[in-house]
This record gives structure tokens, sequence and C-alpha cells, in this order.
């Protein structure tokens, strides 16, 4: 499965990375292709991986999944 995230508070390569790493340690997602430009996550995941713990992920590393 594939889902679109829109990330506020990424302001810089360092924030993406924060927020690459911070997803695709959520077990069950795949990839993570974080875009500062867009301000958004495309993330390819499978079961169990769920979009909850995708924005809880991002939010314990600083970052707020609108």
């Amino acid at each position: 499965m594939k889902e679109t995230l829109k990330i506020d508070g990424m302001t810089c390569d360092h924030c993406v990375m924060h927020v690459t790493n911070a997803l695709e340690s959520v077990e069950g997602v795949e990839k993570a292709k974080v875009s500062l430009k867009k301000k958004e996550a495309l993330v390819k995941f499978d079961a169990p991986a769920d979009l909850d713990q995708m924005a809880l992920a991002v939010a314990e590393a600083g970052y707020k999944v609108i």
C-alpha cells in the first residue's frame, strides 16, 4: 500500500532525514520518500503498519502529520 502524508514543521534537509528515519522505523514500512519542497512523505508499507503508527512516529521525532 502507498500513502501520502502532509508533514508540518520541516525546515531543512536534517528535518527530512529525521522524518524519513521515523517513518522507516515503523514496523511494516518498506520505504519513505520525504520531500521538503512539497512538505510531504510518500510511504510504501504493508500490514501491520497503519497511519496512526506513522503519525505517532513523526510526532515523536518533533513534527506533525496534518
